[in-house]
């Protein structure tokens, strides 16, 4: 009945967001009025005369969630408790017990206590499951239960958690958490600086300019700001990182949109910190937006080089505008273009496949567009790095695993398992990677390839016609032969599949610290990017 409401009854009430002032509005007055009507009678006609009692509240969000799902994923409504998410999300600061946890249905999973922090004083670690908040069972609680640990400094709140079958519980203080967007720099040779920039925050500017300050006066003369899973953020930040390597006035990105007041050139507006230094940043899938823009502006302008996998590839610009009753509407409002003119957006939401997917541009299509120095760089979905390091490339079945918390799950279980690792030296060992297949297989890890959906569709029409049983023992030696070839997959992927656990069991041992710490010295792009660094002759080369 639900899903009923959703599709037939709720969807028309996409008009209730259209009260956006603009020339859009102007221009279908007539139609968006007409619809407002409609739909206002059928919310009140519905909630006065359904069988059942109904939760306007619940009717009306699922409505504008359904509606805003045929635009694009960035066009979002947020309710009050999202507003505050949002806050904390580009601010980097709340109050609260210092840890990530991801919310599950009859859980909360701490994915990753902060050091230093109350949940890490508190002892609790990663993969810990907390079922109650005080005297709230969270399978009981039906809003976001992650909202049950927030609240004023200096207040305490107990939680009842799970860890390896006992249960436990802990009195946390909450406090203040500030969640770095750089959190580690630090010398990597006698001449490399190393920045992590994770997000775009309200500090990413100050916290990166700082740190390569600091670099330079610790003797850095080459520079690697590593973007790499960077989701973005605020973009005047990302502009003020661009500042830090070009001169004032440079053109970092600019906006268009059929909204006029919308369209802005963005430029540098402060004295550089250095226009000279060697740069090389690192990028891969998960770097998006503001990432985008500042990997983006430094190719086009050919002041850095760009090494790792192509990102994420959102060139779309949001804006929050203020609703009623403390809501608030994130919507797209532009797409942006970088120095050269390209814009990188990967994927078209307005011209859906038949199945209503979102389009990709084919390499075919993708327009030619030309860097300071006359490189040539595409549009067409992401920024393609100068060194593509093909390796990096998560495979299908290394996202699903990723997806699917299977490398955190076991980095949990290895953590108990063993010892501390030497922080220098830990590798994973192949028979270690076989007992991880193992787990893979014990917790029934499904991953269906679209040959199998293919299949499975082909033996539903073959059992309309008859022909099932003829075909049924040809279908079974097929996926038989996938699932051979999916536990091949996993062996072909084992490399980066290592990596992968690798970092994750350094972060259960020594935090997100010293996860950066290990990769500095085990991580194939940071080892390239100190190859390109050392031999100023290659470094040019990809400039120029």
């Amino acid at each position: 009945m639900k899903n009923i409401l959703k599709k037939k009854v709720l969807i028309p009430s996409l008009a209730v967001l259209l009260l956006i002032t603009g020339t859009a509005f102007k221009s279908d007055f007539f139609e968006i009025a007409k619809q407002i009507e409609i739909f206002t009678t059928l919310f009140k006609e519905l909630n006065m005369n359904y069988v059942d009692d109904t939760n306007p509240g619940q009717l009306m969000d699922t409505a504008i969630k359904n509606m805003l799902s045929d635009l694009d994923p960035y066009t979002v409504y947020f309710n009050e408790q999202d507003v505050e998410a949002s806050r904390i999300n580009n601010t980097g600061d709340y109050i609260g017990i210092g840890a990530t946890v991801k919310t599950l249905e009859d859980k909360l999973v701490v994915m990753e206590p902060y050091k230093d922090y109350p949940a890490d004083v508190a002892g609790l670690k990663a993969g810990d499951e907390i079922i109650k908040v005080e005297d709230i069972i969270v399978a009981d609680f039906k809003e976001n239960a992650g909202d049950l640990l927030q609240g004023a400094p200096g207040s305490k709140v107990t939680v009842t958690y799970t860890r390896q079958g006992e249960t436990y519980t802990a009195s946390i203080t909450r406090q203040e958490v500030e969640v770095k967007a750089v959190p580690l720099y630090r010398m990597v040779n006698d001449n490399t600086g190393y920045i992590a920039l994770s997000k775009f925050t309200a500090t990413a500017a100050r916290e990166t300019g700082n740190a390569l300050k600091e670099l330079k006066v610790d003797g850095a003369k080459k520079i690697i700001l590593d973007l790499r899973g960077n989701p973005g953020g605020l973009l005047r930040e990302a502009i003020n990182i661009v500042n830090f390597f070009v001169p004032k006035g440079q053109l970092v990105v600019t906006t268009k949109s059929k909204v006029e007041k919308y369209n802005k050139t963005y430029v540098t507006r402060n004295e550089p910190l250095d226009v000279d230094i060697p740069l090389v940043v690192l990028i891969d899938g998960g770097s998006a937006s503001a990432s985008e823009i500042v990997s983006g502006a430094l190719q086009d302008l050919d002041r850095a080089v760009i090494i790792g996998t192509r990102s994420f590839g959102k060139g779309l610009v949001q804006r929050p505008k203020s609703l009623t009753y403390g809501t608030q509407l994130k919507v797209t409002i532009s797409r942006y273009y970088t120095p050269s003119g390209r814009c990188i957006q990967a994927l078209d939401y307005w011209n859906r496949d038949q199945k209503g997917n979102a389009t990709r541009v084919k390499q075919e299509n993708y327009t030619e567009f030309k860097t300071k120095n006359g490189r040539s760089v595409f549009d067409g979905g992401g920024v393609q790095p100068d060194v593509d390091i093909k390796d990096s490339k998560m495979a299908h079945i290394t996202k699903t695993i990723v997806a699917q918390d299977y490398i955190f799950d076991f980095a949990t279980k290895y953590y108990y398992e063993n010892s501390a690792p030497d922080l220098a030296s830990f590798k994973l060992s192949d028979g270690e990677f076989n007992t991880f297949k193992s787990y893979l297989k014990s917790r029934d890890f499904a991953f269906e390839t679209q040959t199998e959906k293919a299949l499975e569709k082909a033996m539903i029409v073959a059992s309309k016609e008859g022909l099932d049983d003829e075909l049924s023992s040809k279908y079974s030696q097929l996926i038989q032969q996938l699932n051979s070839f999916k536990q091949k997959a996993i062996s072909d992927n084992k490399t980066q599949l290592k990596i992968l656990i690798e970092n994750e069991v350094i972060k259960h041992y020594f935090y997100r610290e010293g996860m950066y710490e290990y990769i500095l010295t085990h991580n194939i792009e940071i080892n390239s990017a100190l190859e390109v660094l050392s031999n100023p002759g290659k470094y040019n080369s990809y400039l120029n």
